[in-house]
């Protein structure tokens, strides 16, 4: 029936994700070892929430291909993080108060699933990251790249960026916001081939990994160009009283410095903060290197 279905053009049928522990192919070229991760916590508060459950999956990633190769090894861990966890978390997560009570995650084998870790990678780095560094600081010296923010899924012909809808447009289902299986959806929804690049989502995230991004402030910028700003994508640092946007590589860094120069300077000379992000700093917490830049 469902076969049937899957031919007809006017249906789609989705089937159950199945979790994938060994990959048959072989490497056709060196491989890169690769930590997918997932947290759920008490909230979105780093400092204030804690973790409950953290699952990891570690995989080799052939650098020909961009596809995972051998065995995935797998931990997933709860967390009692001492206080009740919220009906609206218990909700999300599907998470209570009983089922993490007296647990503790393994730093043992955490330790021993970082080993020869060359990336981090979580849907939602600039979340997981946080929350993993404030508990186990050993993931500070790890890179991270992020399937969220690393891969333009729009420009590559999705409409959203939300791994359930990713794994729905491949055909999988899944019961969502538990850890593990997040990560196991994530691990099959960059696996596969992105429609215009053609490049694996693990093969795009790792070369994002390899150069460093910008974040650019557009420093004394005047208020009448706020509009201009906004509709540009710029984010509003209220604390420091300044316009500030992400940028990928220097191509558009370049280019924004063109723009800002001729649209909000209006040709008029000015000095710009500029801080360079590598994958050990970003998605963290932690500043990256600063500079000021005359455009």
């Amino acid at each position: 029936m469902a076969a049937l279905l899957a031919c007809h053009p006017d249906y789609r049928v989705l089937r159950r994700l199945v979790p994938v522990r060994h990959f048959e192919r072989m490497p056709q070229g060196p491989v890169m070892r690769v930590l997918l991760l997932d947290t759920e916590t008490t909230g979105l508060d780093h400092v204030r929430d804690s973790i409950i459950e953290l699952a990891m999956l570690r995989v080799d990633v052939d650098t020909a291909t961009g596809l995972p190769v051998g065995e995935v090894a797998v931990f997933d861990g709860l967390e009692d993080p001492g206080v009740p966890i919220s009906s609206e978390i218990q909700a999300i997560t599907g998470i209570s108060s009983a089922m993490v009570q007296g647990q503790r995650l393994d730093e043992v084998r955490i330790a021993a699933m970082l080993e020869d870790v060359a990336l981090v990678i979580a849907h939602n780095a600039g979340f997981d990251r946080p929350f993993c560094e404030a508990r186990v600081p050993a993931f500070a010296q790890l890179p991270w790249g992020c399937s969220f923010a690393d891969i333009d899924w729009k420009r590559e012909g999705h409409g959203s960026s939300k791994l359930e809808y990713l794994a729905m447009e491949k055909g999988w289902f899944y019961e969502a916001h538990r850890a593990e299986v997040d990560c196991h959806a994530l691990l099959a929804v960059l696996g596969e081939a992105l429609p215009i690049s053609s490049q694996s989502g693990l093969a795009k995230i790792i070369a994002a990994s390899s150069q460093p991004s910008y974040r650019l402030q557009a420093s004394g910028a005047p208020f009448e160009a706020k509009d201009l700003l906004k509709a540009r994508a710029y984010r509003w640092n209220a604390e420091q009283k300044v316009w500030h946007t992400r940028l990928a590589d220097e191509i558009q860094l370049a280019a924004e410095f063109e723009w800002l120069k001729q649209a909000v300077y209006a040709g008029r000379p000015a000095r710009v903060q500029l801080e360079k992000l590598d994958a050990g700093v970003k998605y963290s917490n932690r500043i990256g290197e600063l500079s000021i830049r005359q455009i």
